[in-house]
């Protein structure tokens, strides 16, 4: 783990730490390649330098935020704002289902719109795969 990414998980409370470390584990298994760090002052990982995945904490959860999760037809996950995004909301550790976790990780590296460039072609999303 990068050292800011481990300096964001020290700032947290105990629960969310908790919630953090395990989701930190299991992206970084599924997602082995992927860069990582600390992204608009949260965890995001990157394929290819296309944001995929990211947690932060907010005020009475942790959300899991899947960038094309919109497209993954998830019955566990929540549209997010205007393009394709999704999250996942957490408010203790034993809520994490890792087998969920690790197929929506999959079809993050599967499914993915092209967010790199969203500025470039302001503010329309292009399917990548």
């Amino acid at each position: 783990m990068q050292k800011d990414i481990q300096n964001y998980h020290r700032a947290l409370a105990a629960d969310d730490k908790a919630i953090c470390d395990t989701l930190f584990e299991v992206i970084s298994e599924q997602l082995p390649d992927a860069e990582n760090k600390i992204w608009h002052a949260h965890p995001v990982w990157f394929l290819e330098a296309n944001p995929i995945v990211g947690y932060d904490k907010l005020k009475n959860c942790v959300r899991l935020l899947f960038w094309s999760g919109g497209s993954f037809e998830e019955e566990g996950l929540t549209k997010e704002g205007k393009f394709k995004a999704a999250e996942k909301r957490y408010t203790a550790l034993d809520q994490i289902n890792k087998k969920d976790l690790k197929r929506w990780l999959k079809k993050s590296r599967d499914i993915q719109w092209d967010y790199k460039n969203i500025v470039k072609r302001k503010g329309v999303l292009e399917r990548l795969k």
